[in-house]
């Protein structure tokens, strides 16, 4: 596919956004300059693998809701899917957006009206991310909900043409099987391209380079699927 965004033009050594300290620093690939890797077997998209014992999800506090027997999401909140994609050595893949080069996000997406979860997350991570190889391992037992900042709300308004408080997420974790040049930040070409830069982290990174109001809700996502990373 054509690189058609003077963004991507630049040394795959991109600049680094601040880093904890205490953590290693993550390496940063623009998406018209991936590097070789080697290749890992692929698996099945929808193959799901049993959860580990004891997966739940505690209430949220603050501007973030959740319930370990939600059913459906709570009203007022923008369906959406979550997407914790782990390579075969338990990093975290993170963007960050063309709109806000200094924050960094999971995949994440859309439900479409009467859309199965497990079937937006597959589409969602292809048209975002451009893979097409990865195995589903495990699925957020609720749903977790997010509240958008006065600011955001009102651009989100404008954009979408439908008011919402915020979005409530179904997370999925899934394992990356192919190789990395697969990863194409414009995505599938079915949408506008979102991200600017990709990196693997560890979920300490993940949450510190989280915008705010979604790093409740990271906390959470990441302690659910902690047995995975180990």
């Amino acid at each position: 596919m054509a690189i058609c965004r003077s963004v991507f033009l630049h040394s795959p050594l991109l600049h680094h956004p601040p880093q904890p300290q205490v953590l290693s620093k993550p390496t940063f690939f623009s998406p018209n300059y991936p590097p070789k890797f080697s290749k890992f077997t692929k698996l099945p998209l929808l193959h799901q693998n049993p959860k580990p014992h004891n997966t739940t999800i505690s209430s949220l506090g603050c501007t973030s809701s959740a319930s370990s027997s939600m059913e459906s999401p709570p009203e007022g909140y923008r369906k959406n899917v979550g997407i914790c994609l782990i390579s075969p050595s338990k990093k975290i893949f993170a963007a960050s957006r063309l709109d806000m080069p200094n924050a960094w996000q999971m995949p994440q997406g859309g439900i479409d009206e009467n859309e199965d979860p497990k079937v937006a997350v597959i589409r969602e991570l292809k048209e975002e991310t451009g893979v097409s190889s990865a195995e589903v391992l495990a699925e957020a037992p609720s749903w977790l909900a997010y509240d958008f900042p006065p600011e955001v709300r009102e651009k989100l308004k404008h954009q979408w043409g439908s008011d919402w408080k915020g979005q409530a997420q179904k997370w999925f974790l899934l394992k990356f099987t192919g190789n990395e040049e697969e990863i194409n930040l414009l995505g599938d070409g079915s949408e506008k391209p979102e991200f600017g830069k990709w990196s693997w982290m560890s979920p300490e990174q993940i949450i510190d380079l989280a915008v705010d109001f979604k790093k409740p809700v990271y906390k959470e996502v990441l302690a659910v699927f902690a047995p995975y990373f180990q």
